[in-house]
């Protein structure tokens, strides 16, 4: 077996910078298996850190241009905003039924099924 991968810290956190939060990009940036990457990112906090902000980056660029898709009148993209981030003012197309405390139920004994 060969010898095992060692990775500094600033590689690893090179590796994540512009990846997109993709493990495979890291891995292959770093040239190691993608558990070998999974791996290095969670040994150290800094760089768990920097793979969420990469992770977020890239969420925040993909909402950046679903605003430009409303803001053209894209009817599907409003849509499926207002069923995702509007559903709290009650933009859904299903109904969500809330329950807590204790609920008994009575089964029928004939239902040998159960």
């Amino acid at each position: 077996m060969g010898k095992p991968l060692e990775y500094t810290e600033e590689e690893i956190l090179s590796a994540i910078k512009g990846s997109a939060g993709i493990i495979s990009t890291i891995a292959d940036n770093l040239g190691c298996s993608w558990h070998t990457a999974d791996k290095y990112i969670k040994e150290h906090e800094s760089c768990v850190e920097a793979y969420n902000d990469e992770t977020e980056r890239v969420l925040d660029l993909a909402e950046s241009e679903m605003i430009k898709l409303i803001e053209g009148g894209e009817i599907q993209m409003i849509k499926y905003m207002l069923s995702t981030k509007g559903k709290k003012r009650g933009y859904t197309e299903k109904q969500e039924i809330e329950h807590t405390g204790s609920q008994i139920i009575y089964l029928d004994k004939q239902d040998e099924s159960l």
